[in-house]
């Protein structure tokens, strides 16, 4: 039987969190290392995708560390965009606006993500299971692309339970914004729709992403629940694509963008759907309008991994969203931040943001 508590640094008060912004999501561990294609081949993998581990894959990890020189750098894609937030938002003078909540083990894992994120002011509010092992991520890297195994362990036990501790309520009704990866779709539809409906109900901002193909064609049903409540709706051109032939909206993605964007929603604020597409033009649909914003392409031999770069672009464009800023500084904001991650190997932040907006 699995034992949860609420876990967290001593020296944080949960209940006087003030801060703008919550993420919840799956906290892992990436073991992210360079590979050739008979690795992805070995595991049945191709590049720019992300599946959930099977039990074909579970011997990768180990494999990584033992052969491939793998580094260790803390995940998980709605903790990634929180922490890159909250490095933006200090740039801009903010500290401590941002919380995160996810289910963790006992662990040195743990330790090495809790540390991670309250270095970079994020206040981790984990539920910690002490018979499951914290989450890790295998981030194949192939000629600066990448692909992702993930292996939940723990972070698939996060539970509703954990939102009605009294820390927990004190956060999630303090923020103002939240945002939620469609990773966590697989582990606990019901805590999403709990935060979903306060915000709701309190007229706050609720942003989703939709993640992966994956999510899209095996939890559908879960994204049907989820979407109504999205405000923002964040996905890269596959995430899109996906979700069109799914829902028959046709191939063009700035008709797929306004498509979703009128489609059934909670409440009557307009949604606004962000298409990203790597170095082309991110795509944003709102109230019958498709406005694109152009990508400041990087040089190729500057990238280093791309492992990151969607959670980064919407960390940046959260960071001045929390602030009341127009759209085209919220896409500013992503693009720079989307162009820094991809330089440094994995959701690396250790120097101080140089973002001016």
């Amino acid at each position: 039987r699995s034992f949860f508590f609420f876990f967290s640094k001593i020296n944080l008060n949960m209940s006087d969190f003030k801060g703008l912004l919550m993420g919840m999501g799956n906290p892992l561990l990436d073991i992210s290392a360079d590979v050739g294609q008979d690795i992805l081949d070995k595991y049945g993998v191709k590049l720019d995708d992300a599946v959930l581990a099977e039990e074909k894959h579970l011997p990768i990890y180990q494999e990584l560390i033992d052969n491939y020189n793998a580094g260790f750098i803390a995940g998980g894609a709605t903790q990634n965009s929180i922490r890159v937030a909250q490095w933006m938002l200090k740039a801009s003078g903010k500290e401590n606006e941002t919380a995160f909540m996810g289910c963790v083990g006992s662990d040195a894992y743990a330790k090495n993500l809790e540390d991670c994120a309250s270095k970079d002011g994020v206040l981790v509010n984990y539920m910690k299971d002490e018979a499951t092992p914290t989450g890790t991520c295998a981030v194949l890297v192939k000629d600066g692309e990448r692909s992702l195994i993930a292996n939940l362990a723990a972070a698939n036990n996060f539970k509703k339970s954990h939102l009605e501790t009294p820390e927990s309520t004190a956060i999630y009704t303090a923020a103002k914004f939240y945002y939620i990866a469609g990773f966590f779709l697989t582990v606990s539809v019901e805590s999403l729709v709990t935060v979903a409906e306060h915000a709701l109900a309190n007229d706050k901002t609720f942003c989703l992403n939709l993640s992966a193909p994956f999510i899209i064609d095996f939890f559908g049903d879960a994204v049907a629940t989820a979407l109504p409540y999205a405000d923002y709706l964040f996905c890269n051109e596959s995430e899109a694509a996906a979700y069109a032939k799914k829902h028959d909206l046709g191939e063009d993605l700035k008709e797929v963008a306004l498509k979703i964007a009128a489609s059934e929603k909670k409440n009557d604020k307009p949604r606004t759907v962000i298409f990203t597409q790597g170095d082309k033009s991110t795509i944003v649909a709102k109230g019958g309008v498709v406005t694109e914003y152009a990508v400041d392409p990087l040089a190729k031999e500057l990238l280093v991994d791309t492992n990151g770069a969607g959670d980064a672009f919407v960390g940046g464009f959260l960071s001045e969203l929390v602030q009341g800023k127009d759209m085209e500084t919220a896409v500013k904001a992503g693009h720079w931040a989307a162009k820094y991650i991809i330089q440094q190997p994995g959701t690396t932040i250790d120097k101080p943001c140089e973002y001016k907006n």
